[in-house]
């Protein structure tokens, strides 16, 4: 635990001895519109995906990762696509 930690002191900082401010700065700066901060990154999916745990023959699941990348993506596609005509229950 941190609970006798001091905190310490500040001190002064000359104006003339503090860093100076980049480009690199301002692209990492949080930027507010108002009082509303704007996130940065990748904006969040509508019907964001779930992470679960599944089991798969291997044959399934050689046959998908033999296509390259984003087999994940095309596996969630064809099951979508059965699901079309197929009912899960």
């Amino acid at each position: 635990m941190n609970a006798k930690k001091h905190a310490m002191p500040t001190s002064s900082v000359d104006p003339d001895e503090a860093p100076e401010l980049t480009d690199e700065f301002f692209e990492r700066a949080d930027e507010y519109v108002g009082d509303k901060l704007v996130r940065r990154g990748r904006p969040k999916a509508e019907t964001p995906k779930l992470a679960l745990t599944v089991r798969y023959d291997a044959e399934v699941v050689e046959a998908f990762k033999a296509t390259g990348p984003g087999w994940q993506t095309r596996m969630n596609a064809a099951l979508k696509d059965w699901l079309k005509s197929h009912s899960p229950a």
